[in-house]
Order: structure tokens, then C-alpha cells, then sequence
């Protein structure tokens, strides 16, 4: 039998879906309407590209799994390994958290830098052919089975029969609308939405500056400020760092020179802009409206018809703010492959689409309790439960900034490579009991070095 799999949507999350689908398919079409780059370029089909992306350890771990060896391809290209928290400067409600041997890290690079590493890795395979310039228009079959999908390119449409499709198309997917054409019952939604937009600018690094230089994060501080508002600093390839300001919709980070600069003076510590005086602009400022946290629950769809997925964006997308989209993307992929191993692909659907909504929880927990913290956030309010949990969650991050225990915990859930119960061991609750022990840090823990680059 030749099984036939379907990819529609050939970003980050369709391509690490279609490289999961090859241990079960013999064929897998990548279904892109853009046309691919030659080389790491932005594109204007991911218009949050030109923004800042991080892929944080959990995820990192996922994508080694599916395409072994990519990690290690990125960082030849000059991708930046951040440890945390011994490379990675973070303005704490209580101050500044210390620069502690590494518990967790992260890889830094540009988006464009990453899409074309892991797209060059996964159409290597012959098993896997991408359709560019075409979009999915809708399914065929019924609510029992999904045979396929309806295509169209620029001058044509046509059907395309498939054993096995997912959806990847990201935030616009009309899955619910095809779903609903077919009978099925429409998918439940929550949206958690901000209301805040950033801006991005590209600096190439002053010369004094450009030697395992610090991931800095500065963001204001819920427990006594109504608006969020953030700022970081992360190096790039190229010797270059990704400047994103973060305000709410009363107050936009402005997109010309004067403005970001004063915004980013104008953040709780002005590093951030003491910094960038000095580096050399390369782009202009850009703005992007940020989506929010919006979740779709196609996890409760009874009966899930047989043949199809959705992951990614198109299933839950989350506040760009806390790094974690990517990472969630590769882990569903990687419950995907798991998925198929353990139920094949005639019984996995629903059992698979299930867990690719767990790899979802924490990441959705953490993005929308911080963000229900503003007033401004539109969205269902927190529970009766939950001031006790924030406050737990405030006395932990207090701690860490003292106290290399608990800041480990915190970055091994943050990152997604322990789970919530890792915050609860006796260590770190002890921690989390006594306090940092130490006086808060009110200047930011920069080497000689790093201050000379910071003062010129």
C-alpha cells in the first residue's frame, strides 16, 4: 500500500510535521503558497519574521530528535547558544536576577536563519516534495474520514487525495470553516488577547561588544505597573542584535529613530538604550500588532474524523512575549511521530490530536496568567485559586535571584524540560522560603567588559 501523507502550511511547524510523517509514509507533499527563498531571507508570508524568535530548550531537544544535527548546524552559521541564566540578563520584579551557572539555554538567531536551516534538512529526504505557490482551498471526504484536499495555484484548482493530512497553515487556517462544511461540530476557542504591538530593529554589535554578549530582558513589573511594557536585547548571527520594544495599544513603541530610542530609555532601566546608542542601525524600526493567546480545541471534536491533524499556529497560538511558539510547534511534531509509532496512522487521529493539545498546556498556562496580570488583557479572569498561585509564582522568582536552586526550577519549566511539579521539590521550596538571601541587584550583573561596551 502506498500511503500518501499531506502537509499543508511549509513553515517551521509544517516542515518539522512533514519530516515526523516519514517513518509512516511513503510519499509526503508540502503544500506552500509562498515561494521559498534561496537562502536564510525573510519572506513576506511570515510577516513576524523580521522580529525577535528564540528557541528555547525543550524545543531545541524536539527538533534534534526529528532532524538530528540541527542544532549544531545552526550555531556553525553563527547562531547563539544563551545559556541561562549565565548568559542572559533579566530585570526581576525585585531586581535583577544573577548570572548563575547554566541551568537551561536557549538558540539565537533570525527567523529567516532557522526556517531555511530546517527546510534545507527536510527536503534532503526523498520521501518529501513541496507544492510552492499553492494554497489548500478546503478538505474532502466526510466527518468520518478526511481523503484529501481541494488545491489551488495561481491559475488552476484541482483535488488532491491523501491517507493522512495536517493542517500547519498557521494563524489564518480556516480548518474550523472546512470542518463545519464537512458536518462536524465547530471547535471551541478561548482568547486571552493583550492588546500590544512591538517594534523591531536590527543593530550591527559595536566591535567591544560582539563576544558571547548577553541575552538583557526588561519588562515592567505587573505588581505595580497597569500596562505591560518590555524591552530585549538579543545577539544574533552576524555579529548583530534584534532590539524588540513591547507597549500596549495607549502607548505603541514608535517606529522612527527618535521615539524607539526614548522608549527603550524609558523602559525600568535604560541598558537596553545605552546600548543601542552605540550600535550601528541596520533596518528600520518595524511594528507588528501581536495576536495574543488564542486557543482552538479541536481536541474535543466528537467524533474526530480519521485521517486528519492540526498543530501549530493553527491550533494554539500564544503571546510571542515568552518565546514559546516554536518550541511547542516541534514537540507536536514530535507527538505526531510518537503518536503514529504507537497507534499508526488509521487509528492515531484523535488520540494524536490529544496530545499535541497537552504539549500545549504549560506554555498556554504560563503566556496567559502573566498576561491576565494587566487589566487591559481581555479574556476570562483567573479563578478563585489563583492569587494564592501568583503569589507562590512572585515569592519563587523573588527567590531566584538569589539563589541558583530555585532559578534553576524556574528555567527548567520555563523552557519546557521538567514540569510544573519540578517547582515543588524540597529544595526549592526550602529556597522559596527563605528568600534570595542576598540584597536585590538594582544595576544589571555585566562584566568589566560588558560595562565598557554598555558606556563606550
Amino acid at each position: 500500500m502506498n500511503i500518501h501523507a499531506v502537509v499543508l502550511g511549509g513553515v517551521l511547524a509544517g516542515m518539522l510535521a512533514a519530516s515526523a510523517l516519514t517513518g509512516f509514509a511513503d510519499r509526503v507533499t508540502i503544500i506552500e503558497r509562498d515561494q521559498y527563498p534561496d537562502g536564510p531571507v525573510d519572506r513576506k508570508g511570515i510577516p513576524q519574521a523580521s522580529h525577535t524568535h528564540v528557541l528555547i530548550a525543550g524545543g531545541a531537544h524536539a527538533i534534534d530528535q526529528l532532524l538530528p544535527g540541527t542544532i549544531d548546524t545552526l550555531i556553525a552559521h553563527g547562531a547563539q547558544r544563551i545559556g541561562l541564566p549565565s548568559r542572559f540578563l533579566a530585570l526581576a520584579s525585585r531586581g535583577w536576577l544573577r548570572r548563575f551557572d547554566e541551568a537551561q539555554f536557549l538558540i539565537s538567531c533570525s527567523r529567516a536563519l532557522l526556517d531555511w536551516v530546517v527546510r534545507d534538512k527536510v527536503l534532503r529526504d526523498k520521501k518529501i516534495a513541496a507544492r510552492e505557490g499553492t494554497e489548500a482551498i478546503g478538505l474532502l471526504g466526510d466527518a468520518q474520514r478526511i481523503t484529501g484536499a481541494r488545491l489551488r495555484d495561481r491559475d488552476t484548482e484541482a483535488d488532491l487525495d491523501a491517507d493522512f493530512i495536517i493542517d500547519a497553515t498557521g494563524n489564518s487556517s480556516r480548518a474550523p470553516r472546512w470542518l463545519a462544511d464537512l458536518g462536524l461540530p465547530a471547535v471551541t476557542e478561548e482568547k486571552i488577547d493583550p492588546d500590544i504591538f512591538y517594534a523591531t530593529r536590527l543593530y550591527r554589535a559595536p566591535e567591544d561588544a560582539r563576544h558571547d554578549f548577553p541575552e538583557i530582558n526588561i519588562a515592567s513589573d505587573p505588581t505595580v505597573s497597569p500596562v505591560l511594557q518590555a524591552g530585549v536585547l538579543l545577539p544574533i548571527e552576524d555579529h548583530r542584535w534584534i532590539v524588540t520594544l513591547v507597549g500596549p495599544r495607549s502607548a505603541k513603541p514608535p517606529v522612527d529613530d527618535e521615539g524607539f530610542a526614548r522608549f527603550a530609555r524609558n523602559l525600568r532601566h535604560p541598558v537596553i538604550a545605552n546600548l543601542i546608542a552605540r550600535a550601528e542601525p541596520l533596518t528600520a524600526p518595524r511594528q507588528y500588532r501581536i495576536p495574543g493567546n488564542r486557543r482552538r480545541h479541536y481536541e474535543r471534536i466528537k467524533p474526530w474524523p480519521t485521517g486528519f491533524l492540526v498543530l501549530g499556529d493553527a491550533a494554539c497560538t500564544f503571546n510571542p512575549v515568552y518565546g514559546h511558539g516554536m518550541a511547542i510547534a516541534a514537540r507536536s511534531a514530535l507527538a505526531v511521530r510518537n503518536g503514529l509509532r504507537c497507534n499508526g496512522i488509521d487509528r492515531g487521529g484523535p488520540i494524536i490530536q490529544r496530545a499535541v493539545a497537552r504539549q500545549a498546556d504549560l506554555a498556554w498556562t504560563m503566556a496567559t496568567t502573566q498576561d491576565l496580570r494587566y487589566p487591559n488583557t481581555t479574556g476570562p479572569r483567573p479563578g478563585r485559586f489563583s492569587g494564592l498561585r501568583q503569589a507562590f509564582l512572585d515569592r519563587l522568582s523573588w527567590a531566584a535571584t538569589g539563589r541558583p536552586a530555585v532559578a534553576a526550577a524556574q528555567f527548567d519549566v520555563y523552557t519546557l524540560a521538567a514540569s510544573p511539579l519540578r517547582l515543588l521539590a524540597p529544595r526549592v521550596l526550602l529556597g522559596a522560603l527563605l528568600g534570595p538571601g542576598r540584597p536585590p541587584l538594582t544595576e544589571p550583573p555585566l562584566t568589566s567588559e560588558e560595562w565598557r561596551a554598555c558606556r563606550g
